[in-house]
C-alpha cells in the first residue's frame, strides 16, 4: 500500500482519527470566478444549488475558465444569502453581483430565467443550448476579460449534462469540470503547504466542502461517507489542472504548487494507475450524492456537520484516478 502524506505516514494513520467535520462551505455560482463561503448550502441532483449555475463563453459559445483566463479569478460574486436556504425560488428583486478590479460598474443579473437562449455552448465534450444573460452581462464581461464574451447559466428544464459513465453511471452536473461535489481537507493542505516554500490557500483547489479533523489525505479513501441525511460516493481522486497555480489574489501565474506535489502526489508517487490523466497530482475526492430514494432532494449540509467516514477503499489500487 502506498505510503502517501508528505511526512510519511501511512494510510491506516490517516484514516484513524475522531469524527471530521465541515470546515466551510464553498458555492462557486459563475465557473472560474470567485467562491462563496456559506454556513449552509441545499443540494441538488447535480451538486449544490447554484455551484456553477453560470459559466462566461467565448464568441465560439466555449467555456472560459482560468486555464486560459485567469483574470476570472478575480471576479468577486454575490447572491442572496437567502438564496441557500431549502427551497429558496428567486423573485424579480433577486440578482447575482458581479464585480472585477478595473471595473467602474458591477454587473447585476436577475436570478430569474432569462428568456434569450444561445446554442452550441461547449464544456469540455458536452455540447448543449443555455440561457443567455443578455447583452448588458455581455458587455461587461467583454470588457472585462478584453475579448467577445458572454454571460449564460445552465438550461436545466431541457439539457442534461451526464457525467463520465466509466465513473459514476447516471448522474449530472451543470457546469462543473466533472463531477457533483468536490471534497478536500485542512490537513491535506496543510500536508502540500509544509512542502512550499510560500504556503498557499485552499481557494487555489477550488473544493465545495472543506473539512477539518482528519489526517491529512484521509479523504482519498473515503467510499462512502454521510453528511447530515445525504450520503456521497467517492467517485475518485481529483487530477489538477493549471488552476491551482493561478494565485487567487492576483491573477497571476506560477508552477506551484503543482512541481513540488509531483514529487509526493503525482500517480508515481502514489502508485496508483491512472485511467486518463498520466501527468497530473492529485487533491480532493470527487463525489457524487446518492439520492436513496428521497424524493424532492430536501437536504442540506452545514458548517459544523459531522462527516462519518461509513465505508473506505482498502488501498490506493482501488482508488479510481
Amino acid at each position: 500500500m502506498a505510503e502517501v502524506r508528505a511526512d510519511g505516514g501511512s494510510v491506516a494513520t490517516a484514516i484513524a482519527g475522531g469524527s471530521p467535520t465541515v470546515k466551510s462551505i464553498f458555492i462557486h455560482p459563475i465557473k472560474s470566478c470567485k467562491a462563496i463561503s456559506v454556513s449552509q448550502a441545499p443540494l441538488s441532483p447535480t451538486g449544490f444549488v447554484w455551484d456553477r449555475h453560470w459559466v462566461v463563453v467565448n464568441e465560439k459559445g466555449r467555456a472560459c475558465t482560468q486555464r486560459v483566463e485567469p483574470k476570472l479569478a478575480l471576479v468577486q460574486v454575490e447572491l442572496p444569502m437567502e438564496a441557500f436556504s431549502l427551497g429558496w425560488e428567486p423573485k424579480k428583486t433577486s440578482y447575482l453581483v458581479a464585480r472585477g478590479p478595473g471595473m467602474t460598474t458591477e454587473l447585476k443579473v436577475s436570478m430569474t430565467k432569462p428568456t434569450l437562449r444561445s446554442e452550441g455552448v461547449s464544456v469540455w465534450e458536452w455540447c448543449g443550448s443555455a440561457l443567455d444573460e443578455g447583452n448588458e452581462a455581455a458587455k461587461w464581461f467583454t470588457e472585462f476579460l478584453g475579448k467577445p464574451s458572454r454571460l449564460v447559466r445552465f438550461n436545466e428544464d431541457c439539457e442534461t449534462r451526464p457525467v463520465d459513465p466509466l465513473f459514476a453511471p447516471g448522474f449530472n452536473v451543470k457546469f462543473t469540470d466533472a463531477f457533483p461535489v468536490l471534497l478536500a481537507s485542512q490537513a491535506s493542505l496543510d500536508a502540500v503547504n509544509e512542502q512550499l516554500k510560500e504556503p498557499i490557500n485552499i481557494n487555489r483547489f477550488r473544493p465545495n466542502i472543506y473539512v477539518d479533523g482528519c489526517e491529512s489525505f484521509a479523504e482519498d479513501l473515503w467510499k462512502r461517507i454521510k453528511i447530515n441525511e445525504s450520503t456521497f460516493k467517492g467517485v475518485m481522486l481529483c487530477p489538477r489542472c493549471k488552476v491551482p497555480t493561478v494565485n487567487q489574489e492576483d491573477g497571476t501565474t506560477g508552477s506551484e504548487p503543482t512541481e513540488t506535489m509531483m514529487k509526493f502526489r503525482s500517480a508515481k508517487a502514489l502508485e496508483v494507475n491512472p485511467t486518463k490523466y498520466k501527468d497530473r497530482v492529485y487533491l480532493g475526492q470527487m463525489l457524487v450524492c446518492e439520492n436513496n430514494g428521497d424524493s424532492g432532494w430536501r437536504k442540506v449540509i452545514n458548517v459544523g456537520d459531522v462527516i462519518h467516514v461509513e465505508e473506505v477503499f482498502a488501498s490506493y489500487a482501488d482508488v479510481a484516478v
